[in-house]
């Protein structure tokens, strides 16, 4: 073996991502809301960057001039990459949708009457455009700011406390969560502040007589004793009863009976009354406000099939502003502004060519999803077949983390309503007479109907489902039974006895 230094010339492979195909990959997983984030802050640092607009010009004239123009025929939709080397990217077409075809779906009659007149249509936007650059009113600016619990709260204490006890009622309301209750000792706060406990004990009794009634009770037992006083039913029966809500839970009946003293007719007016307080009052103040879940893929039933379509209201267009790249690129510059110019016009073009491609993808995935899944859109979700990420990305030819990479953080909209997409992904179950399996979906329906069906004098137990189950051609066991019961919120047959006992009194 030779130990000399020699020379030699080796041929390898290996995948480098650039980062440009990082944030690719990446935009595959954000939703149509998230990508508008993203877009505004190309737009705010790339100057070559502009939202397209209605009122836009045509793309290659906007882009290049009459001369480029000419380059590109008008009678048939150029593909992406052409539309790339010729500068008309995404200035006056959308890359995924024909807006005046009859594939198009106008999800409200806003769209329609925009498509006509330029009215408004999803979120404000002019119809066909994005709301990045739109001027539409934003009408949730005009309302006002929720009060929350603590505002509610301080201004009441404003007006019947002063001096220290407001310090205190300060520190108290402070510690008040979004449900009313007070999560901190008293005795805490006293050493804190320096005062007698006493002090602080009466500051928290004038705070519990605020509205909402019920706030600041230390635990259900006392917020719901708070109600029944201000009601006058506070009775020493009631008392019993609220000291024992774990009886009342069970369903313990006779054991209340015995405790509280009373028949069942006084029970079941105690039961009444006690269903009719708000075991968390501070809930109906302050609080984030629910944001709707806003689809980001359309599918309609059209004469000859289906259309999948992108919600282009949540999805600006953007376009390259070549026009004011030759501005720039003709004025006296050093190499290192040279430079940044260059990659900015790379990083506009890279953003209008990932942008078409992760459309087209989408639209690729949604639409194998409509395909396997067309017996569900059509008949609802007992039909719900199982599927998998592999089989939908065997189907496309793609890889499966591309799939699930689609299928995150996206809602598909249909007449049958909103579905997360990786709802139709889900394990089967075999059939009992030999037949196709069925999707685990589709199992818990039967299930969740079976036991809506009940008879409050029948419960049906695990073992009984099974058997019902099995009579519809559902191969499941009884644990597989107690596993989607459990998942649905559907408690087991003992509780839901009780529940059905406690309505039965009440």
């Amino acid at each position: 073996m030779s130990l000399a230094p020699r020379l030699d010339l080796r041929q390898s492979q290996s995948l480098v991502m650039t980062p440009q195909l990082q944030q690719a990959i990446k935009l595959l997983a954000l939703s149509n809301l998230e990508v508008e984030g993203f877009i505004a802050e190309e737009l705010e640092r790339n100057p070559l960057l502009e939202a397209a607009r209605d009122d836009d010009g045509p793309a290659v004239e906007r882009e290049g001039g009459p001369d480029e123009a000419a380059a590109a025929p008008r009678d048939e939709p150029a593909g992406s990459d052409e539309l790339l080397a010729t500068g008309g990217a995404a200035a006056g077409e959308s890359l995924d949708v024909d807006f005046a075809a009859e594939s198009f779906h106008h999800d409200s009659a806003a769209d329609s009457i925009g498509g006509l007149d330029g009215g408004l249509g999803l979120g404000g936007a002019t119809s066909g455009s994005g709301a990045i650059g739109d001027d539409g009113p934003d009408f949730d600016s005009f309302a006002a700011a929720d009060a929350t619990l603590a505002d509610h709260l301080m201004a009441q204490a404003g007006e019947v406390l002063g001096g220290p006890d407001m310090v205190i009622a300060a520190q108290l309301i402070d510690q008040i969560d979004e449900c009313g209750y007070l999560t901190v000792s008293l005795l805490d706060v006293a050493n804190r502040l320096g005062v007698p406990l006493a002090r602080v004990e009466a500051v928290l009794s004038v705070i519990q007589t605020f509205d909402p009634t019920g706030v600041g009770a230390r635990d259900l037992a006392e917020c719901i004793a708070i109600q029944a006083r201000e009601a006058d039913r506070y009775d020493p029966a009631m008392a019993r009863l609220i000291e024992h809500l774990d009886l009342v839970a069970r369903g313990a009946l006779p054991q209340l009976k015995r405790i509280c003293g009373v028949d069942d007719e006084d029970l079941a007016d105690m039961i009444r009354e006690l269903r009719g307080y708000d075991p968390k009052p501070g809930c109906r103040y302050g609080g984030e406000p629910a944001q709707g879940v806003v689809p980001d893929i359309f599918v309609a039933r059209r004469a000859g099939g289906w259309a999948v379509e992108i919600n282009a209201a949540t999805l600006p267009r953007v376009l390259v502003n070549r026009a004011y790249y030759v501005e720039l690129a003709a004025g006296r510059q050093d190499k290192a502004s040279k430079s940044w110019l260059t990659e900015c016009l790379a990083s506009a073009n890279w953003l209008v060519k990932a942008l078409d491609q992760r459309q087209r993808t989408i639209i690729k995935v949604a639409a194998e999803i409509v395909k396997q899944q067309e017996a569900f859109f059509l008949h609802g979700v007992s039909h719900l077949r199982p599927l998998t990420l592999a089989r939908v990305a065997e189907a496309i030819e793609m890889h499966e983390s591309t799939v699930s990479r689609v299928t995150s953080n996206k809602y598909l909209s249909c007449a049958r309503g909103l579905f997360e997409l990786k709802y139709f992904f889900t394990s089967g179950i075999a059939s009992a007479d030999g037949g196709d399996a069925v999707s685990a979906e589709a199992v818990k329906s039967a299930i969740r109907a079976l036991i809506a069906a009940e008879h409050p004098k029948k419960i049906l137990s695990d073992d009984t489902l099974v058997e019902l189950l099995n009579a519809k051609g559902f191969d499941i066991a009884r644990r597989t039974v107690a596993k989607y019961r459990e998942a649905i919120g559907i408690g087991s047959s003992v509780q839901r006895r009780r529940q059905k006992a406690l309505e039965g009194v009440g």
